[in-house]
């Protein structure tokens, strides 16, 4: 009865048949009721069993994913607190700022050089020198792809030494500029070294009548809430600039610190499609910077009111060109004649020297641009692929249908070369000479490289000759 009864109940219900195994066959002697009624308890014990242990699973699962949720999130929160050791200046320019302050002295400029690895304007660009207030003037200069360091570092030197970053910020213009950064820090440190040796010391001997640095021409007496803040690089929205980098310790002097900015462009930021790569082979950094003008004089057409486009391997500050056209009108553009080899006057114009006011530079830009598509497409009909910036420029300048949107303002006199610094070691009427100018060409003409490196040579001697200058200048 037993194992038939097992049977019979393994039929109904599948569950309770190994139960009833474990229950001698006498219990069974009755009906199958007993039986039946018997086993009901068990199977909910069974079930609830089950369930229990299904939910104290399913808890601890849960209590697992939140244990490691919480040591996960400490993880990430733990690594977010420690500071990057290279590769985020964002970061990491706070200390040395609060260290240039403290400390104003040569290790302070080298701390202040790290500032400048910023967006120079709308995420382009590089920010070598912020200045201490916005300029009305523009500096724009071209760096050809056979200037050396050597040439690029006379020129830093000289346009901050004549004063003509007091008024003006400079645009360097690259094909790669990777290779000057390290350069262009040192002058700009340099340069404020200067300031600050000047500054301090109550001497007023030794100012050489051409090269010697004039700090007057950087102090202006103006008001801190008045300056307003450059466009270069990220808004500070603090007046107080001159505190930091300019080191001036009086809060109370009216007399401030002014100079412009120092920023750098390549030219595949401004002309990332290389717009006369169709027409030519090679495009020269000569002819593709007219393509780069229009956009960086488009986007700062509301800021600057004059312009000057200048090449860095062939010019030399001595003084501010830009007081030649100051008093002309915005539309207006000042050319000079172009160095001529023959004793016959020449009537190309020079492309290396270019002022004039912000309209009618963008102007002659974009007007420039075209001329050397026609030309180029002129030149391949005829099977010569010589397209010279001069002779385009002239044509240009003679064209008075392409002139009619600018004023042309023409000068016959030409740049003075630098070739007639090498008689600044003999005799002082050159130094007076010189000293008329406010730039000057090297490289041009009959000038071979010795004599280029001579000149050299004479310049940085001359700028050394200075006490002051000498303890600034590693190469003094």
């Amino acid at each position: 009865m037993g194992l038939i009864s097992a049977k019979e109940t393994k039929n109904n219900t599948r569950g309770m048949g190994l139960l009833l195994v474990f229950f001698p066959d006498h219990h069974n002697n009755n009906d199958d009721s007993p039986s039946s009624s018997s086993s009901s308890p068990a199977t909910t014990t069974l079930f609830r069993s089950r369930s229990s242990r299904l939910l104290l699973s399913k808890a601890q699962s849960t209590i697992s994913i939140c244990i490691l949720l919480l040591f996960l999130t400490l993880f990430l929160f733990t690594l977010s607190t420690f500071e990057p050791s290279s590769g985020f200046p964002a970061v990491s320019s706070s200390r040395p700022h609060r260290r240039f302050l403290l400390n104003r002295d040569i290790s302070a400029s080298s701390e202040s050089r790290r500032r400048y690895n910023r967006f120079a304007l709308q995420g382009m660009g590089t920010l070598f020198l912020r200045g201490t207030k916005s300029m009305h003037d523009l500096i724009v200069v071209h760096i050809s792809s056979d200037t050396t360091e050597d040439d690029l570092r006379l020129f830093m030197r000289l346009i901050h030494r004549s004063g003509v970053t007091s008024k003006s910020d400079v645009v360097l213009l690259f094909n790669s500029g990777t290779r000057f950064t390290e350069m262009i820090e040192e002058e700009n440190d340099s340069f404020l070294k200067l300031v600050d040796v000047h500054r301090n010391s109550n001497s007023s001997n030794q100012i050489d009548s051409v090269w010697g640095f004039n700090l007057t021409k950087f102090m202006k007496k103006q008001s801190k809430s008045s300056s307003s803040e450059p466009i270069w690089g990220k808004k500070t929205h603090r007046a107080n600039y001159n505190d930091t980098s300019s080191l001036n310790n009086s809060t109370e002097s009216t007399e401030l610190l002014t100079h412009g900015s120092v920023v750098g462009f390549d030219v595949t930021e401004l002309d990332p499609e290389n717009s006369l790569s169709g027409f030519m082979d090679h495009v020269p950094i000569s002819l593709r910077r007219w393509a780069c003008y229009p956009m960086l004089l488009g986007r700062v057409r509301r800021n600057f009111k004059h312009v000057m486009l200048v090449d860095a391997k062939t010019s030399l500050f001595l003084g501010d060109p830009l007081t030649r056209i100051r008093n002309r009108s915005l539309e207006s553009v000042l050319f000079f004649s172009k160095h001529s080899s023959s004793s016959k006057k020449s009537s190309e114009v020079n492309p290396a020297i270019l002022i004039g006011g912000a309209k009618g530079i963008r102007r002659l830009s974009s007007s420039m641009h075209t001329e050397i598509v026609r030309a180029t497409i002129q030149q391949q009909h005829k099977k010569k692929n010589s397209v010279t910036e001069s002779v385009v420029l002239s044509q240009l300048v003679g064209n008075v249908h392409m002139t009619k949107n600018f004023e042309v303002v023409t000068s016959e006199s030409v740049v003075p070369e630098a070739s007639s610094l090498a008689e600044l070691r003999t005799r002082n009427s050159a130094a007076s000479s010189i000293k008329n100018h406010d730039i000057i060409q090297r490289g041009g003409g009959n000038s071979n490289t010795n004599h280029i490196i001579d000149i050299m040579a004479i310049i940085m001697k001359r700028i050394c000759s200075c006490e002051l200058d000498s303890s600034v200048y590693n190469y003094c």
